[in-house]
């Protein structure tokens, strides 16, 4: 088991069930502290290689992924390994696309769909979650996937 992210460190999301993930935009340089064990990274192209292991969604900017079905799968895997390990998502800015996966992931954990947007904005950014086809995108996220 790895020890998770420090609550405090900036980006940090907390999940209703402790669980901790940490959102950041890549345009950022990396911040100091412990690197992720896993980074889901939501991006229009690949992203350059990591040191951790690492699983790409082709997702442009200010859209919606481009497999439903491969979306639901990566973040349902990242919110299992989040139980355990350090969890990184991010995309180019930190907002939009990973504050709706963010969102996702907050549905995962038992957030109510019509909640999980307030959640991640009040949580993790108010800024997240940019746009109304990606709020509608989180309201009609499966939930139960996780659990």
């Amino acid at each position: 088991m790895t020890a998770p992210w420090e609550p405090t460190m900036a980006g940090v999301l907390r999940l209703p069930s402790g669980r901790l993930v940490r959102g950041r935009g890549l345009r950022r340089s990396l911040p100091q502290g412990p690197r992720p064990t896993f980074a889901l990274y939501l991006l229009g192209r690949r992203p350059p290689e990591v040191a951790w292991e690492s699983r790409w969604l082709r997702w442009p900017d200010f859209w919606l992924p481009s497999d439903r079905a491969a979306t639901v799968d990566a973040l349902g895997e990242a919110w299992a390994r989040a139980g355990a390990e350090r969890v990184e998502i991010a995309c180019a800015g930190g907002h939009g696309r990973t504050g709706t996966a963010l969102a996702c992931l907050a549905v995962l954990d038992g957030v109510p769909p019509g909640e999980a947007v307030a959640y991640v904005r009040e949580n993790y950014a108010p800024r997240a979650v940019e746009t109304p086809w990606q709020r509608r995108f989180v309201s009609r996220f499966p939930s139960g996937v996780g659990r």
